[in-house]
């Protein structure tokens, strides 16, 4: 506790932060990537700023693949915050820089997981992330 706000601990950015509910839900999901989906923790950035049409933007979660190619980006919003199209757009603009293969958005409570395919000009919705992997593709028959 300092200065009245409750901190938590953020292993990728080793040092303490004040702990809002948007930052609960990150630490959260961050935490499922790692254990769950077994996401490399050093591929991870927090809260880097990128440049999207000439204004500095800031995401909420960038994983990369060893190759150093971004793979996957993820918006957090509070449990409290609905997530609408805005949400959706505001994780598309940052993509539009990075080019990234996966975006996630999730408040917590709800979760939307979509896949980008650039040559076919289209997306997918998931059903569920899936595990990391350096293929990253998934296949017809689901997820592993």
């Amino acid at each position: 506790m300092e200065k009245g706000k409750q901190h938590i601990f953020d292993s990728l950015r080793k040092k303490f932060v004040v702990l809002t509910p948007e930052e609960w839900v990150r630490q959260n999901f961050i935490q499922y990537l790692i254990k769950e989906k077994k996401y490399p923790e050093t591929l991870m950035v927090v809260e880097k700023q990128i440049i999207v049409n000439n204004k500095q933007q800031r995401f909420d979660l960038l994983i990369y693949l060893r190759s150093g190619q971004p793979h996957l980006i993820a918006e957090f919003k509070a449990p409290n915050v609905k997530i609408t199209q805005e949400t959706f757009d505001q994780v598309v603009r940052y993509n539009m820089a990075l080019r990234v293969e996966r975006v996630v958005v999730s408040n917590g409570l709800q979760h939307f997981a979509c896949e980008i395919d650039y040559v076919k000009n289209s997306f997918k919705y998931l059903k569920e992330i899936p595990v990391f992997s350096e293929r990253c593709k998934v296949d017809g028959q689901g997820f592993s």
